[in-house]
């Protein structure tokens, strides 16, 4: 048989974790593994003797990966990366004020202060600060980023986020950036001076036509809860968004359950985010809809949440999850590194159940299936860690265990030991 040539070659790694659960194994640890990669695809994954004997790797670049650990690059699948601005005096002072007391200092916050913000700044401003924010996401091992709007609040700057989005997944063709996957979340709040009628209209009638004739996304997102979205609005907006083709998530429970994860589980969406307040029965609901739910600690811990998500009960009732940093102005992480561990340590994920929802979660709630996992086929987005045990990834707290990362076949990181 006449196999592709290897371009790349991992080698003898301490161990590499395919993500491919195989028996009581959910990571699939491949010891002493090595991957061989032929342009952007994987080729195969197993011992270096194995790979030698099936291939010829001669012309194939070598990355020497002894005392390291290969891993699926990382799929982070809730994030509002693309915003203007900083809110940096709103959140110190939240440290010692409660939000009444800092805005009566006069202190703009919430979303709506990064509306202003971001209808203010150019598109090219969000463009670079953007991607100044996807490269350090890069190098802590990410290689697939959600990037939603939501800043904008009107037909013209939730394009202009938009087309930020697709400025970004183009210029990752050529710089090291991840992959960018764009979600259309014109409904994140209402705008002020807009009656909430006549704003859900616009995004029916006026946002999703545009966004889908512009092909600028390829979900759409709603925020429902108090202050916000209602269970009507929301379905309106997503029963359009879905007539119009876009497929859908939702962001749901995170203050008030006001029925967002029950429509997750109705209408089948891709993910339903937050999950704060979900009851167990809905969870066993998003659990036979195939929902994923998508959690964030480090923005609940960024905003001192009164109510953490239990993600063990989520496992209990058989649902698939996803880790996600939820980068936004009001929760600024750019590491999954950081997520995995407050996943495990503040909601009890194993280091295993974090990985697992920190690459092929993330990749499910994103409806990805070409990536996630290390398996012939799936494109080569891959991080190696300079860990001699990955359980080190969750122990080492705040620290950079990234040494490479690979995207689509092309080393796009590298960092001395």
């Amino acid at each position: 048989m006449q196999y592709p040539t290897p371009t790349l070659l991992l080698k003898n790694a301490v161990e590499v974790l395919t993500c491919l659960p195989a028996g009581d194994d959910l990571i699939g640890r491949v010891p002493g593994g090595s991957v061989a990669v032929a342009g952007e695809r994987i080729l195969a994954v197993g011992p270096y003797h194995d790979l030698a004997a099936r291939y010829d790797l001669s012309q194939a670049r070598v990355l020497d990966c002894s005392g390291k650990i290969v891993a699926p690059g990382f799929v982070d699948s809730h994030t509002h990366v693309v915003f203007g601005g900083s809110r940096v005096r709103e959140y110190a002072l939240k440290m010692t004020r409660t939000p009444a007391e800092v805005r009566a200092l006069g202190i703009p916050t919430g979303i709506l202060a990064s509306m202003e913000m971001t209808r203010a700044a150019s598109e090219e401003q969000l463009f670079e600060s953007a991607a100044d924010r996807l490269r350090r996401m890069l190098q802590h091992g990410t290689t697939t980023v959600e990037s939603k709007s939501g800043y904008g609040l009107s037909l013209e700057h939730e394009l202009k986020m938009l087309r930020v989005n697709q400025r970004l997944k183009e210029a990752s063709a050529r710089h090291p950036l991840p992959d960018v996957v764009s979600t259309f979340l014109g409904a994140h709040a209402f705008p002020p001076g807009v009656p909430p009628k006549r704003y859900v209209d616009e995004i029916i009638h006026d946002m999703i036509p545009a966004v889908v004739s512009q092909n600028l996304a390829g979900f759409c997102d709603v925020y429902i809860d108090e202050g916000y979205f209602d269970l009507d609005q929301t379905r309106r907006i997503l029963l359009a968004a879905r007539q119009a083709g876009l497929k859908l998530k939702i962001h749901a429970d995170q203050y008030a359950a006001l029925g967002g994860s029950e429509l997750a589980a109705e209408l089948g969406m891709v993910s339903a985010d937050h999950l704060n307040y979900t009851a167990p029965e809905t969870m066993r609901r998003l659990a036979a809809a195939g929902v994923t739910g998508v959690l964030m600690p480090l923005i609940d811990f960024a905003v001192q949440h009164p109510h953490p998500f239990d993600a063990r009960a989520m496992l209990a009732s058989g649902m698939t999850l996803a880790l996600a940093t939820d980068i936004c102005p009001g929760g600024w992480t750019e590491s999954m590194q950081l997520v995995m561990q407050f996943a495990c340590r503040q909601h009890r994920l194993s280091p295993e159940e974090a990985l697992y929802a920190a690459t092929v979660g993330g990749a499910k709630a994103l409806a990805l299936n070409d990536r996630g996992a290390l398996a012939p086929g799936l494109l080569a987005d891959i991080q190696v860690w300079d860990l001699l045990t990955f359980e080190d990834v969750i122990y080492r707290l705040g620290h950079n265990a990234v040494a490479k990362v690979v995207r689509r076949g092309r080393v796009v990181e590298e960092r001395e030991s």
